[in-house]
């Protein structure tokens, strides 16, 4: 679920646990649990709502000073129903945020990470990118992402997707701007790093 940045406070206090979205069709799924810039959430209850009598109560529960002011943050097309989307905020830890995390890195992690990263390349249609783009973002910490993938020659989208799927196995951190790696994935290029040193002529 996405909230502009003006209502990330109160998600994260549990003030705001309303939204009214207008949709073709429900993008949320009542007892998923969902990211947003307030932290993790849960969604309770997702119905269909006449926006033309809003309870007050519903008003303060969104964030917003007015039933007119709802009424005009809607977006999507005037035929599409109106939804009212309740959710409490989730406060255990964030499964991703734990793993990012986790620095020890046996060699069985550090397999288990080679295999998703292999798998990654292997679906590329731009051939293999995981080992060159962790090393970019640890060389160039927190610079824009338009800058990195024209450094790469790519485009911003198709970049920022596939540094997301390496943020999803906990090697990488968003920041504003652009990325760091995690200590995981500090961790996993050091392992590298260090099993390469290992294997070269000049270390015997």
């Amino acid at each position: 679920m996405r909230f502009i940045k003006p209502f990330w406070d109160g998600i994260a206090d549990g003030s705001i646990t309303v939204a009214f979205r207008r949709w073709r069709r429900p993008t949320v799924v009542t007892g998923r649990p969902y990211r947003t810039g307030g932290g993790r959430v849960v969604v309770t209850s997702v119905q269909v709502v006449d926006m033309a009598s809003i309870p007050d109560a519903d008003v303060r529960r969104a964030g917003h000073d007015s039933a007119d002011d709802i009424r005009a943050a809607l977006r999507g097309e005037t035929d599409w129903d109106v939804y009212r989307i309740e959710f409490e905020r989730l406060h255990e830890p964030d499964p991703r945020e734990v793993l990012a995390n986790a620095s020890e890195l046996d060699a069985t992690a550090v397999a288990d990470i080679d295999t998703r990263l292999d798998r990654l390349d292997r679906a590329s249609k731009h051939g293999p990118w995981t080992r060159r783009y962790l090393q970019l973002i640890r060389e160039r910490p927190e610079v824009r992402a338009p800058d990195l993938a024209e450094s790469v020659g790519r485009e911003t989208q198709p970049f920022k997707l596939d540094v997301r799927k390496l943020k999803n196995i906990g090697l990488t951190l968003s920041f504003n701007p652009g990325y760091r790696l995690s200590p995981r994935g500090d961790a996993y290029l050091d392992q590298r790093d260090s099993t390469s040193a290992g294997s070269s002529p000049d270390s015997s």
